[in-house]
């Protein structure tokens, strides 16, 4: 094994054990609260009453549907800020309604990998995750990928941002590289 491959090795290695240790110039929203998502399943439970508790999913729009509550907007919201609307909608029917919202699966935190992977598609996105995690999780590279071709789209932002990649500055100069940590709905395209 020659001297750069060994050394390939050992980054690609460390990166993947650490998380990509190096700091980003993002932010880190871990520490905030859970925002419900599209496709997100949630159990709305209200305390005494089976017939208004429900498992449900969060449409394509972005709204659930209740009974006697009728249409709310779940996406975007954290879970307890979504059962107080529920609770306040309830007040006029149930005498002091007790409203309990958990998301039962996360199904709206996504990254899609396209292009010269071995497993295109969209994987859930859990936690910090890296480019290079993100391409592990697709199985790899192609034998036809272009290394350097890699571009990130990011529709998160207002106009939407074409971030281009260079694998070999994310493994043979980390140092020099700030990771950039995925966000939920970005697409990785490997050319």
């Amino acid at each position: 094994m020659g001297k750069m491959s060994a050394r390939w090795w050992a980054v690609l290695g460390l990166l993947l054990l650490s998380g990509c240790a190096h700091r980003t110039a993002q932010v880190d929203n871990s520490d905030q609260p859970y925002r419900i998502g599209r496709e997100d399943i949630l159990d709305v439970a209200v305390w005494r009453d089976a017939d208004l508790s429900r498992t449900l999913p969060v449409r394509p729009d972005g709204f659930i549907s209740l009974p006697m509550v009728g249409e709310v907007r779940a996406e975007g919201r954290t879970p307890d800020e979504l059962a107080a609307e529920i609770r306040e909608s309830l007040k006029s029917y149930v005498q002091e309604p007790r409203v309990t919202v958990i998301v039962r699966e996360v199904n709206s935190s996504r990254v899609f990998i396209t292009g010269e992977v071995t497993h295109p598609g969209a994987y859930p996105l859990r936690g910090r995750v890296s480019i290079l995690q993100a391409i592990a999780l697709a199985g790899g590279f192609t034998d036809f990928a272009d290394r350097e071709g890699i571009v990130v789209l990011r529709r998160s932002s207002a106009d939407g941002k074409y971030i281009p990649v260079s694998y070999s500055d994310l493994v043979d100069e980390p140092e020099k590289f700030e990771p950039l940590i995925l966000r939920p709905g970005d697409t990785i395209i490997v050319k």
